[in-house]
């Protein structure tokens, strides 16, 4: 019996394009279901985990903070399967072991989780903040790992004053593709784009944190969905025609993520497209290929879609999944017109994030105008979308006076966690109210 889960790749499309039409847009839903009768994550999945630890001065005020960190780490490693590698990093101005003492990881058994424990009572809040001194050590410790899984936890309750925006990205760019990272920003005093780009960059999540109580529950959400992962490194493999140009690739569903920078050639007309680990779990990619035109009735294969994972040294990767994408040329207007649903639904919400990230910073750099605009579109979309999670978040930040027409008003006093959290959150999406796999034609609902 197979231990990894089973993959499928579906392809949601309009494949029908007008005379001389070119674009070609694509989702491509990929599914992944637990063998029947296998666990979630499987003892023989090797895997290792680091845990990165604010400890900054200010860390200590209030002095909750430091002290919710120490036991929401203490809950991760107590999530920990037996037999994960791990350890965990105390970060300030630079980066320190706290578990091993060395660098290394050890083995989670019930003694080292222990020593781990009695380790991370022993810390002090105290320096600057240098966050990518703390993961350049991180991908030390994982470069001591010969693959399998690799997952790390940062914490932080600050903005990178230590180290300049060119010495955090050289670390991105060491890191990416070595390991994932969840961040997480606990107060408010931290900055939501920093990390942001931390967790694009390495494949992972963000999210706020605003009060120190809520970082064991979260912390052991991660640590669950972390060991939740079977299959490591997976990639969308894209293959075009020589004629065809790959426009984008962007994760859409659980949250926008532009993958197309990503690119890794992989053989003639083919590129990968990094998606990290998976567990038993569905995520959606709009893909958009642009294609020369063709003939009335002529259909082409616009791109090949594989879900593959790295084969050893020497050795063709593994194929999990694969699927098609259709072109065909049309002198029928109805359907060359009709926008596919799920197509226009994720559209609409990378939009939405979008008008958010904008409409906020237009509001914290004082263009009223524009922020009172950008977010009132945002309102239109949520309730497009059936995105009734941010609408709920707008609701905190503008008074919403004709939610069909985006007519809202800022409003004057925000708590600066709502906001930190919808603009945490503007980039996660929602599959339609009905899934609908049906089309509609431009301008119609």
């Amino acid at each position: 019996m197979s231990e990894q889960p089973q993959f499928t790749v579906k392809i949601d499309q309009n494949k029908f394009l007008p005379e001389g039409g070119r674009e070609v847009h694509a989702i491509v839903s990929v599914e992944a279901t637990a063998a029947e009768g296998a666990v979630a994550a499987p003892p023989s999945t090797r895997a290792s985990e680091v845990i990165i630890i604010d400890t900054s001065g200010s860390m200590s005020y209030p002095d909750t903070k430091l002290r919710a960190a120490v036991k929401a780490a203490k809950v991760a490693i107590d999530t920990l399967r037996d037999g994960v590698e791990f350890a965990v990093i105390s970060g300030s101005n630079t980066a320190s072991m706290v578990f091993p003492a060395q660098p290394g990881l050890v083995a989670a058994t019930p003694q080292t989780r222990e020593q781990a424990k009695v380790a991370l009572n022993k810390l002090k809040a105290s320096g600057g903040t240098a966050i990518g001194s703390w993961l350049r050590l991180a991908d030390e410790l994982f470069d001591k790992v010969q693959g399998g899984l690799r997952h790390a936890i940062l914490l932080t309750d600050g903005k990178n004053q230590h180290e300049t925006a060119e010495e955090l990205d050289a670390v991105l760019f060491r890191c990416d593709g070595r390991f994932v990272c969840d961040c997480r920003g606990v107060g408010t005093d931290w900055e939501v784009a920093e990390l942001r780009k931390i967790a694009s960059a390495l494949l992972g999540s963000v999210d706020i944190v605003a009060d120190p109580a809520g970082l064991e529950a979260d912390f052991r959400a991660m640590t669950e969905a972390a060991m939740g992962k079977s299959v490591a490194d997976v990639a969308l493999r894209v293959w075009t025609p020589q004629t065809a140009t790959l426009r984008f690739v962007k994760q859409v569903l659980p949250s926008v993520e532009d993958l197309t920078g990503k690119r890794v050639e992989a053989g003639p007309q083919a590129a990968d497209y990094p998606l990290g680990a998976w567990g038993a779990e569905s995520r959606d990619y709009h893909v958009c290929v642009e294609v020369p035109p063709g003939d009335v009735g002529k259909e082409l294969r616009a791109a090949w879609v594989k879900l593959v994972v790295p084969g050893a040294p020497g050795e063709e990767a593994q194929v999990l999944a694969s699927g098609n994408v259709l072109a065909q040329w049309t002198d029928d207007e109805a359907r060359s017109t009709r926008i596919n649903a799920r197509v226009a639904h994720y559209t609409g919400q990378a939009e939405l994030a979008t008008a958010i990230q904008e409409g906020l910073q237009a509001r914290k750099d004082g263009d009223l105008d524009t922020a009172t605009a950008r977010l009132g579109r945002a309102v239109v979309l949520a309730n497009e979308a059936g995105n009734d999670e941010i609408t709920s978040m707008l609701r905190r930040v503008v008074d919403v006076v004709d939610e069909a027409t985006g007519t809202v008003r800022l409003r004057r006093d925000v708590d600066k966690a709502h906001e930190m959290e919808l603009d945490t959150r503007s980039s996660k999406t929602v599959r339609t109210r009905k899934d609908e796999t049906v089309t509609t034609r431009r301008g119609e609902g």
